[in-house]
């Protein structure tokens, strides 16, 4: 017996084989479906899908026999990787001097051999798709051919598994990530919004107290410092609303008044029925309140902000599909330019305008809004002209 040799390069061939995360694995009947099929095309008791490790050849599926791995040294396939062709032949291993002393000829009756290697994608032979049989034989070249096609579709299973989990690695990545980003923006609120306060509010007891020993200029620096102390606040409050925005997503859909949502969005918002315009008929839905209650405020609140009208105006509207409640909320207020409206739902991008009070967007809420339309199962578009008003269209998976 001659036991096969470690191709010359083993280091690398191995580094591919573990990156596939297959060895030691349970039976797949992908792989099942592929070695019983090869076993009776070929008309063989036995078929393998086969991965070669440093000591042991693992069977990743065996049909026919038993167990699942067996010494690398004694391995047929260990032969059939180290040579170029698409498939290899034994015909009769009692007559071949590399197998006649081998325990799987002498004590298992492994008379016949052929098998194809499976390559990855970087040209490294993994294992092989292959058939046994306990007597002499040849196999014809039909037979070859789908044994050869056959094992590049196994190949095709080593290749989405290991994309699988990458992508399952990746997505675990991301979630701890972004964990780990609400946990900071926690930290930051907690941990800025109280000296914030602090200076907000000792620049105004500087206001009150020493009103008349500061000139002009230095009242101007008190308003820059209030000013920029509340920018910074609000900042702090929507990235914070932001990475909480997921939590609102945990409450389980439940039957909700619909006219009760425009009614506490008229009590937080303070408007009254001529800023804020909706269906007066009242319609059970049955959504996740809390988010689509965040959506509105969101919306709403923006349409009034962004309004340098005397009186601004909002109205929604809504609607329903076989599978899908459909929103709008329309406004009369400064419009969105065409070149800006694709980069409005981006975290932290803001279009430069500025609101009804002379201060700038902190680039979260509509983040939000699109975080939350996106995850209960919608889409959410828009409509504006400058100076004409903008329309917000968004639904929700019933």
């Amino acid at each position: 017996m001659i036991s096969p040799q470690n191709p010359e390069n083993e280091t690398e061939r191995l580094k591919e084989v573990k990156s596939y995360s297959l060895l030691d694995t349970l039976p797949e009947q992908e792989y099942d479906d592929i070695t019983e099929l090869i076993a009776n095309i070929c008309d063989t008791p036995i078929s393998l899908v086969t991965l070669l490790d440093s000591d042991r050849n693992f069977l990743k599926s065996h049909y026919g026999v038993p167990f699942n791995e067996s010494p690398r040294a004694i391995s047929f396939c260990g032969h059939a990787i180290l040579e170029p062709e698409d498939i290899f032949v034994v015909e009769d291993a009692r007559m071949d001097p590399r197998f006649a002393e081998n325990p799987l000829v002498k004590e298992h009756n492994a008379i016949f051999y052929a098998g194809a290697p499976l390559r990855s994608k970087n040209g490294y032979p993994l294992g092989t798709l292959c058939i046994f049989d306990t007597k002499p034989r040849t196999v014809s070249k039909r037979q070859k051919t789908i044994i050869v096609a056959m094992a590049q579709q196994v190949v095709k299973l080593f290749e989405l598994h290991r994309n699988n989990i990458l992508l399952e690695n990746n997505k675990k990545q991301l979630e701890k990530r972004n964990e780990e980003l609400k946990n900071f923006a926690a930290v930051v609120s907690h941990d800025l919004k109280s000296p914030l306060g602090n200076i907000t509010s000792l620049a105004k007891l500087l206001r009150e107290e020493y009103k008349f020993s500061f000139d002009e200029p230095g009242i101007q620096y008190l308003d820059y410092i209030e000013e920029s102390s509340l920018t910074l606040n609000k900042y702090i409050d929507g990235m914070l609303g932001y990475y909480k925005s997921d939590d609102l997503l945990a409450e389980n859909r439940k039957e909700t008044s619909l006219l009760s949502i425009y009614e506490e969005i008229e009590d937080i918002l303070f408007v009254d029925n001529e800023e804020f315009k909706h269906p007066t008929e009242d319609v059970t839905i049955k959504v996740n309140r809390s988010a689509l209650l965040q959506i509105f405020l969101n919306l709403v609140g923006n349409a009034l902000k962004y309004n340098h009208n005397e009186v601004p105006h909002v109205s929604t509207t809504f609607s329903q599909d076989e599978t899908h409640y459909i929103f709008t909320v329309q406004d009369n207020g400064i419009g969105i330019d065409k070149e800006k409206q694709e980069v409005i739902f981006q975290l932290f991008k803001t279009v430069g305008d500025k609101d009804r009070h002379g201060e700038k967007g902190s680039g979260i809420g509509l983040a939000t809004v699109l975080n939350l339309v996106t995850k209960l199962g919608g889409t959410i578009s828009l409509e504006s002209k400058p100076k004409k008003g903008t329309t917000f269209t968004f639904t929700i998976l019933k």
